[in-house]
């Protein structure tokens, strides 16, 4: 079997170290990359053949060179096999050494939760007041709840106009009751 560019496995020197494409020798013993003799999981696997499908669905890849690495991924029990793999290519398998690395803050950070606006008491003690047949407190405390809302970007602006128009009517009401009362 001949040396593929990529090492896949063929000639290695006595201490199991396969020639890679710059030059320097890769394997268990390789003392230029300490994460390549760590075994590699099925997980680390997949990632190098999502790779392999990448480059060959963007034509980086032949067919018969995708099969070949692809195979070699099967094989492959270490880091520094897989990443021979996929050295050529824009993007490889996530190296122990990346995976130890701080995350910055600012991507551990949650997103803003959209605070509930409060709502403003005045609108509720207007609809109250005007569920309660008390016309005036509820016309007064509707009309400055509704300036506080606009104001402080308050919620409530329902139950303001809610308490102003059940406080008019109810105006409306006493005013005519008083008036036939009157006659």
């Amino acid at each position: 079997m001949s040396v593929q560019p990529w090492g896949e496995p063929g000639p290695a020197d006595r201490h199991g170290r396969r020639p890679v494409p710059d030059g320097r020798l890769a394997g268990p013993s390789s003392p230029a990359s300490p994460q390549a003799a760590m075994r590699a999981s099925h997980a680390d696997r997949d990632r190098t053949v999502d790779v392999l499908k990448a480059g060959f669905a963007e034509g980086r890849l032949s067919a018969e060179e995708y099969e070949q690495r692809h195979e070699a991924a099967a094989r492959a029990l270490t880091y520094g096999e897989l990443a021979v793999l996929v050295a050529d290519l824009p993007t490889g398998p996530m190296s122990p050494l990346q995976a130890v690395q701080p995350v910055p803050a600012t991507f551990l950070a949650a997103p803003p939760v959209p605070q509930a606006r409060p709502t403003n008491v005045l609108a509720v003690v207007s609809l109250v007041s005007s569920l309660l047949f008390l016309s005036l407190p509820a016309v007064v405390t509707g009309h400055i709840a509704r300036a506080q809302i606009r104001e402080r970007n308050m919620d409530g602006d329902w139950a303001a106009v809610l308490g102003l128009v059940l406080g008019y009517l109810g105006s409306g009401f006493w005013t005519l009751l008083i008036l036939l009362g009157f006659a």
